[in-house]
């Protein structure tokens, strides 16, 4: 009976393996990753998408993107083991050994970096591997050094729609880096409200995010309206650039102008309850807004 049991176990635990493995990739990151180079690629495509070479572009991509995210899972690990909402990540909680999950990033790393280079070209697959070191070398160890992490965090978090762009262009022009100030400014609002809720975690962990040092939540928030209302001027630039035309501007400042109401509104109480209302908030606008941007390209 003893023996059945500990079998069963087993057959559990290997079955599990995968879905271990997948939450080192951390997919909501990656869905993030895939959704912002799908609309640079697109965006910056002459002529008719190329499906397959878009295909190629974002299944390279995607793959740095986990690589890098389950290496972070091994950088951190220590400092998740402190955190309730990662106490049960596959490394603290032990389900899954370090060196596996090492040897496991890296694979993804090298593998994603060559598929990236072979399916399109040199900028594409620089801007991949940039990213990368600019997420595991500057904003994972500054995380907690100082509250400037988030803004050293955005430059890579920024950096897939270019990707995208340079993969159909081999190039990167004024447009390719609007899109790029577009996501920059949008993390602000997004991971600033995810901060909010879990500042308490955060402080527990010894990670310097703003609302760690930042009780009363004025700074926060200060620095969540200030990004939104950036937001709405720099999201009104592909028309500008002539990427766009007047059904997105339009569209862009009625999406604008709500994200800033959500925003006062998130502020007026500083409650968890409303700032993952604003989370919630971010996670739309971000994919209505290229959404948008791509429909009015493709059928004006």
């Amino acid at each position: 009976m003893k023996e059945s049991t500990q079998a069963a176990s087993q057959t559990i635990s290997e079955a599990s393996r995968p879905a271990l493995y997948l939450a080192l990739t951390k997919p909501d990151v990656s869905f993030l990753v895939v959704m912002t180079t799908v609309a640079g690629f697109a965006l910056g495509t002459r002529g008719p998408l190329d499906w397959m070479r878009m295909a190629h572009t974002v299944f390279g991509t995607t793959l740095i993107a986990a690589g890098t995210s389950a290496l972070n899972h091994y950088f951190e690990r220590d400092t998740d083991a402190l955190m309730r909402r990662t106490a049960s990540r596959p490394l603290p909680s032990g389900q899954l050994n370090p060196r596996e999950a090492f040897w496991f990033a890296l694979a993804l790393l090298a593998f994603g970096t060559l598929y990236l280079a072979l399916a399109t070209n040199a900028l594409a697959t620089f801007l991949g591997v940039a990213t990368s070191v600019l997420y595991l070398g500057a904003y994972t160890p500054l995380k907690r050094r100082t509250t400037l992490a988030t803004f050293v965090g955005s430059f890579p978090g920024a950096v897939p729609p270019l990707i995208g762009w340079a993969a159909a262009r081999d190039s990167l022009n004024i447009e390719a880096w609007v899109l790029f100030a577009i996501v920059f400014l949008w993390q602000f609002p997004h991971f600033d409200a995810i901060a909010w809720v879990y500042r308490e975690d955060y402080k527990r962990a010894g990670i310097k995010m703003l609302p760690t040092v930042d009780p009363e939540g004025k700074r926060t928030f200060r620095e969540i309206l200030m990004t939104a209302a950036l937001l709405v001027p720099v999201s009104l630039l592909p028309t500008v650039t002539g990427l766009a035309g007047a059904h997105y501007f339009f569209g862009a400042v009625v999406l604008g102008i709500m994200l800033v109401e959500v925003c006062l509104w998130a502020a007026a109480s500083k409650s968890n309850s409303r700032a993952k209302w604003l989370m919630h908030a971010t996670v739309l606008h971000l994919p209505l807004l290229l959404g948008l941007l791509i429909y009015d390209k493709f059928t004006r």
